[in-house]
C-alpha cells in the first residue's frame, strides 16, 4: 500500500514538472539597429524570479566607461510616453511622463538635453526607433548592431529597474517627501561587461552598482549590500560579438 501510495506522489511531481517545463516560452528574439554598419552584438537575458516588467537601457561605452552610443532603451523611458500615464477622462490613458529615477545612469551618461534642459528622452525629443521598443515579457534575446564597427576593448552597460520592489532599506517612507523616489522603491541597478574586439565568447556582465535613488544626478554607488530582489530580477546577462 505505502509503495503504490510512494508511487502515486512520484507521478503527480513528474507531471507537475513536465507542466511547469511546457509553460516556459523559449527567449524572444529581437533586432535593433540593424541598419547599423558596425558590429553585431548578441545579449542574452535570462529573467529572475522577481522579473515582473522592468525598464532597462544597454549602451555601448569606451574601455574607460565614456559614453558612446545607446543599444537599447524601453520604450516608455526612449519615448517619454508611459501607456498608464493618464487619468484625466476617468480611465487610465497613455501620457507624457517624466520619470527620472527610473534609468538615471543611462539618461546622465547619455548626456543629451530635452527641450525642457532635462536629460530624459520626452515626445519632442525621443530615442530613435531603431534604439527602443517595449519591454520582453519573459527571457530574450537582443541582437544588435554599434553604429561603427568595433576595433579595441569596450564596455557594454545595462541598467535596470522595477518600481515597487521595496525592502526593509529601501522602503515607502524613507523620503516621504520625494515622488521620484517612490515610482524606483529600490534603485536601478547598473551592470557591466567587458568586450573586446576579435573575441567572440560570451561575457557575462556583472553588477557593479545602483544609480541615485530618486535619479537626481549621474552618481553611481558601488555597494550594493542594501539591495535585494532588486538583484533577482536578472537570473544572467550575458553578451557576445558575433562575426
Amino acid at each position: 500500500m505505502k509503495s503504490r501510495i510512494v508511487l502515486i506522489i512520484m507521478i503527480v511531481l513528474s507531471l507537475q514538472v513536465s507542466a511547469k517545463k511546457i509553460k516556459e516560452e523559449p527567449p524572444v528574439r529581437v533586432q535593433y539597429g540593424v541598419e547599423n554598419a558596425g558590429t553585431k552584438l548578441e545579449i542574452s537575458f535570462e529573467k529572475g524570479k522577481e522579473y515582473n516588467h522592468p525598464l532597462f537601457a544597454i549602451w555601448l561605452a569606451d574601455e574607460k566607461g565614456n559614453y558612446i552610443q545607446t543599444l537599447y532603451v524601453s520604450q516608455s523611458i526612449g519615448k517619454g510616453v508611459f501607456l498608464r500615464g493618464s487619468r484625466k477622462t476617468g480611465q487610465w490613458m497613455p501620457g507624457e511622463i517624466q520619470r527620472p529615477a527610473a534609468l538615471p545612469y543611462w539618461a546622465h551618461q547619455r548626456s543629451v538635453l530635452n527641450e525642457k534642459g532635462g536629460v530624459l528622452p520626452t515626445p519632442k525629443s525621443p530615442v530613435v526607433d531603431a534604439y527602443t521598443g517595449a519591454t520582453p515579457k519573459n527571457s530574450f534575446v537582443l541582437e544588435v548592431k554599434t553604429e561603427q564597427i568595433l576595433r579595441g576593448k569596450y564596455k557594454v552597460m545595462f541598467e535596470i529597474n522595477q518600481s515597487w520592489d521595496w525592502n526593509e532599506f529601501w522602503f515607502n517612507a524613507k523620503y516621504p517627501d520625494d515622488k521620484e523616489y517612490k515610482t524606483s522603491s529600490q534603485p536601478a541597478l547598473v551592470y557591466c561587461a567587458d568586450v573586446e574586439s576579435g573575441n567572440l565568447q560570451p561575457v557575462v556582465f556583472k553588477a557593479v552598482g545602483h544609480s541615485h535613488y530618486a535619479g537626481k544626478d549621474g552618481s553611481l554607488t558601488p555597494d550594493l549590500s542594501t539591495l535585494t530582489t532588486a538583484l533577482k530580477i536578472a537570473n544572467k546577462i550575458s553578451v557576445r560579438i558575433v562575426e
